[in-house]
């Protein structure tokens, strides 16, 4: 099974990439989202799932393993398959669909183009309890800055994760947790540090 892919972007279709290793041309699947990021020519390194079947192999390539994951996740639903789940992760990144799972906004999944009302629902409802776990690796949120004990400053590089783990630490569920601080970074944008959103998860819980 091939698990990853290093080399130069040869060439970009509608729904898929060439990507040259080593002389080596391998036709990879991706979301509009990864495509749009990408140029003829560039160096990539894709996460890949192989998916074989007895009349073909196709590879799904993705920025992260965060997002392999989701495009695993995706498809325990019924009605969604790999067209599906590409879809969903071309029109939101895993850190809006994490987000939108764990606020219950079903209508952010069903922007996806061959995602209904009722699909949407029911991806929403059935991975709310996973979101949780899911939501701390695709937070991809640019570092934020606190003060350490003793007045220094350090780089926070993933703010709501740390404001989830900090919030379960003090007995809250992991849902609760991860729904708080999607409010919260809702409400204060990404850029917020870590102790503002405790303090906004904290008003949210105490709701």
């Amino acid at each position: 099974m091939i698990g990853k892919l290093r080399g130069k972007v040869d060439a970009i279709g509608e729904s898929h990439l060439i990507i040259d290793v080593m002389g080596v041309g391998y036709e990879v699947l991706a979301s509009s989202r990864t495509l749009r990021n990408l140029k003829t020519g560039d160096e990539a390194s894709l996460t890949i799932d192989t998916h074989v079947r007895e009349d073909s192999i196709k590879l799904y390539g993705f920025t992260s393993e965060v997002e392999r994951t989701w495009f695993r996740t995706l498809q325990t639903i019924q009605g969604v398959g790999a067209k599906v789940a590409l879809a969903v992760l071309g029109t939101l990144s895993p850190q809006q669909l994490a987000n939108a799972i764990a606020l219950g906004q079903w209508q952010a999944v069903e922007e996806t183009n061959g995602v209904g009302r009722k699909l949407a629902q029911r991806i929403v409802i059935e991975l709310k309890d996973k979101a949780p776990g899911l939501s701390v690796g695709p937070l991809n949120i640019p570092a934020g800055t606190a003060t350490k004990p003793g007045g220094t400053d350090a780089t926070i590089g993933n703010a709501p994760a740390e404001a989830i783990s900090a919030l379960t630490n003090l007995g809250y569920q992991p849902m609760q947790a991860s729904q708080a601080v999607a409010v919260a970074m809702q409400e204060l944008g990404d850029g917020a540090d870590v102790a503002k959103l405790i303090r906004r998860g904290l008003r949210e819980l105490a709701r």
